[in-house]
Order: C-alpha cells, then sequence, then structure tokens
C-alpha cells in the first residue's frame, strides 16, 4: 500500500512515525513545500524572549530522521491539485519548476493552517509580519534588534505571549483586539482582567474593542482603527488561523470555515483521505459537536492516530476539550473545555461558580491562591468547564479536570474525588473538590 502524506508539522510528523513504527511495509511519500519538518510555532515567543537560545532548538524531528524510518522525503514540493476520484496528486518542485503527478492508495492530508490576512487597506506593508513559522521566527528576531516600538493586532494565546517577549527586550508595546477584552476565546473576565493589569502595570498598553481598519508610513506604520491611531516600528499580525484545505475544497465534507470533518478513525467522508491537525476538525467532547480548534495537542494525537488506523481501523478518536495554558509575568492560565461567555453563545443551560483559595494549608511557610472557576450544565450537573490562574503551577488541576470531562464527570464526582492529601502540596480536600463543593452548594440553591 502507497500512503502519500501532504504537509509535516506536528500532525504530519506524528502520522509518519507512527504509520511507519505500526505498519513498516507500508510505502510512505512525503510532499512538504518547505525546507524543514516539524517546526513548533508555539515557541517563538520562547525564542525571542531568550528562554529558548536557538529557533533550531524548536524542531523535533527534521527530513533525516523520517527518512531513517524508511518515509520518502520530498522537501521543497508543492501539492498543486489532488484528483481524489482517480486517486492522483498533482506536484511541482519548487527547486527546479518540474511538474509531475503522483498516484496513492491512502492520502493524509496534513496542511496545517494559515495565518488570517484581513482585507485591510495597505496591509502589505513593509513593517507589517506574520508570525506563524520557522521563517517568520527568523524575520522577527532579526528585526527585534532594529525597532523601539511594536503594536501586537490580535491578544489570543500568541499575541499575548508575543507581547511579553517584547517587554522583556525593553520594547514598547501596544496590544490591540477588535473584542471587549484579551484572551476571549479561552477565558472569562476575572482572568482577561488579570491578564490586563499584568501587561499594565509592566508597561505593555493594552487597547481592546477597537477594529484595525489600515495602515499607513514607511519607517513607522500608523495603525488606524475605528477609534484613533497607534504608531510603531514594527506591527505583528496574529489575528489566528484558518485552515489551509482549499486543495480539497467539493472533495469531501468541510466545515464552514474549511475544516475537514474526520470519523472517529480520522477518515474523511472519502474513507481513502485521512486528516489531522490544524486543517481539520476536532470533536469536542463539552458540546459534542465537530469544532474547528487548532492546537498542537490535538495535532499530535490525530496524527497518531492516522499512523494506527491507516491500514485498519483500530482505535478511536477520544474528542478533545481543547486543555491549554500559558504563563504570563510568573502567573499562570490555565483552562479546559467551555467558557461562560462560549456556553451563553451556545445556548447552553448552565451555572457557574468562580472563588479563591489557598492550594496548601495556611500554616504553611508559604502559599498561593488560586483563582478558579467551574461550568456545569443544570440539568445533568456535568462538568463544561473549568479555568484557574495563580503563580502557583496549576496545569496538572486543568489537566485532571480534563479527564473528569472525558469521563463524564459531575459536580458531585469532582467533589468527592480522591486525591492525595499531604501539606506540601494540598489540603484535605484539593482545591478542586473544594471549587466543586461550592458548585453544589450553588446548585442546591438553583435547583
Amino acid at each position: 500500500m502507497k500512503v502519500i502524506v501532504v504537509g509535516s508539522t506536528h500532525a504530519g510528523t506524528t502520522a509518519i512515525n507512527e504509520i511507519k513504527a505500526q505498519s513498516p511495509d507500508v510505502e510512505v511519500v512525503v510532499y512538504e513545500r518547505n525546507d524543514n519538518v516539524s517546526f513548533l510555532s508555539c515557541g517563538i515567543a520562547l525564542y525571542l524572549q531568550g528562554e529558548v537560545k536557538h529557533a533550531e532548538e524548536l524542531f523535533y524531528s527534521n527530513p533525516e530522521k523520517l527518512a531513517a524510518l524508511g518515509a520518502d522525503l520530498r522537501m521543497q514540493h508543492e501539492i498543486l491539485a489532488i484528483d481524489s476520484a482517480n486517486k492522483q496528486v498533482q506536484v511541482r518542485n519548487l527547486v527546479t519548476g518540474e511538474e509531475f503527478s503522483d498516484s496513492y492508495d491512502k492520502l493524509v492530508m496534513t496542511t496545517g493552517s494559515i495565518p488570517v490576512k484581513p482585507n485591510i487597506p495597505r496591509i502589505d506593508n513593509k513593517n507589517v509580519y506574520f508570525c506563524k513559522n520557522y521563517t517568520d521566527a527568523q524575520v522577527l528576531f532579526e528585526k527585534t534588534d532594529h525597532i523601539n516600538s511594536v503594536i501586537i493586532i490580535g491578544a489570543g494565546y500568541i499575541g499575548v505571549e508575543l507581547a511579553e517577549a517584547f517587554q522583556t527586550h525593553g520594547k514598547e508595546v501596544t496590544i490591540i483586539d477588535g473584542m471587549p477584552t484579551i484572551m476571549n476565546k479561552y477565558f472569562d473576565e476575572p482572568y482577561t482582567k488579570r491578564a490586563t493589569e499584568l501587561f499594565e502595570n509592566n508597561g505593555i498598553k493594552v487597547v481592546t474593542g477597537e477594529m484595525v481598519q489600515g495602515f499607513e508610513g514607511q519607517e513607522q506604520v500608523t495603525v488606524t482603527t475605528d477609534k484613533q491611531s497607534h504608531q510603531a516600528d514594527m506591527v505583528i499580525l496574529a489575528i489566528g488561523f484558518k485552515p489551509n484545505t482549499d486543495l480539497l475544497k467539493d472533495q469531501i465534507k468541510m466545515l464552514p470555515n474549511g475544516a475537514i470533518v474526520t470519523n472517529e478513525y480520522m477518515q474523511t467522508s472519502n474513507p481513502d483521505i485521512y486528516a489531522a491537525g490544524d486543517s481539520t476538525a476536532v470533536f469536542y467532547n463539552p458540546t459534542q459537536t465537530h469544532e474547528y480548534i487548532p492546537l498542537a495537542t490535538n495535532a499530535i494525537r490525530q496524527g497518531k492516530l492516522v499512523g494506527q488506523n491507516i491500514v485498519e481501523n483500530k482505535v478511536k478518536y477520544m474528542g478533545t476539550q481543547a486543555t491549554s495554558g500559558l504563563q504570563l509575568f510568573g502567573m499562570d492560565f490555565v483552562a479546559s473545555g467551555l467558557t461562560e461567555s462560549a456556553a451563553q453563545a451556545r445556548g447552553i443551560d448552565f451555572s457557574s461558580v468562580t472563588m479563591e483559595d489557598n492550594f496548601r494549608p495556611e500554616f504553611m511557610a508559604t502559599t498561593e491562591p488560586v483563582l478558579m472557576t467551574l461550568i456545569w450544565e443544570n440539568r445533568t450537573h456535568k462538568i463544561l468547564g473549568v479555568q484557574l490562574s495563580s503563580k502557583h503551577d496549576i496545569s496538572a488541576a486543568a489537566n485532571g479536570v480534563s479527564i473528569a470531562m472525558q469521563a463524564g464527570f459531575t459536580v458531585e464526582q469532582l467533589a468527592m474525588v480522591d486525591m492525595l492529601f499531604q501539606p506540601w502540596f494540598d489540603r484535605p480536600f484539593n482545591y478542586l473538590n473544594i471549587l466543586a463543593q461550592a458548585a453544589l452548594d450553588k446548585a442546591r440553591v438553583i435547583d
């Protein structure tokens, strides 16, 4: 059997590794338009900040490693068209310009995503940049020493992490977002307010509720919004990403935004075409729907499933809670599942509770408060989401609630589930138990 893999970042690299591990006799041909594979774009801000010393360290594989597994790597080759009816692809060698066709038995689409480029006047200004791949990382790093100020448009994870990275270099930083709060996809107001205060206390200007309308200038860039104008030496667009799936348009089932829909074995509506990663929708467990949630965690899991199921259907996709997190100026922010605003937008009948408590007893020499929110469905009491923030490492707590949601836990179960007690680590009731018990108290009043 011959498998063609299109694209090799998180999902593609994982799929290639797993295909060759599970089915070494399968012929794997990889077409990648870049000259590198497996770049961790989520580490660009860490590289700019100096936490990662060399951008090359953000690669977790390379063409030589994949070739050693037996994959046929064809770097700097672009797929021009896919004929799914006849199982053929049209290819261009980007070095020589040669064009040719190739055939497959099964196709793996791991083409990832591309940055959203809005239709804004003069967006092609020479001082306006994107932040997505290895080339972008190199350009931004080189520019950092030659600028004094930067405007970042978009306050999602990438935007806010870049803001801190440039502030660390002593740059004047402004971050602009059209929504009323920053990080609005991931967190509700108590958390976005905390993040905003962190930024402002560290000299970062936070501008929300303004829509960018144009760019002007050569040496400096003037960003005009619907309310005012802002000026800086450089602008970085971090508005978001969209699935890179035009090659299969009208050939397989997709969401309205172009994200490929798969079954639980990562097959598309064409059973000989598999998809994974940022080009692909995920099954979102809190709502039991297909959603577009481009995260590296989703990509590598989907890629691994492609490799496990490419010969025969063996392992089902478990879906995702879209668990994520980041650290800003020493403060952790983590979340899993739905926010209050997301649940409200979907018309879900839910309740939530927000509270703050120390992660371990006050008689210890030190402790830290944890801000935490739990969201649940009123009818069933099933947990729909959690948000936490603290200077204490609360990442494992988000993972714990993610597991609980995966298992269909109710508030009652989380309130009493067994967790260790040792004063170095927590209280006799872990703070997640305490949060769920506060939710139960509120639920009794509602019921």
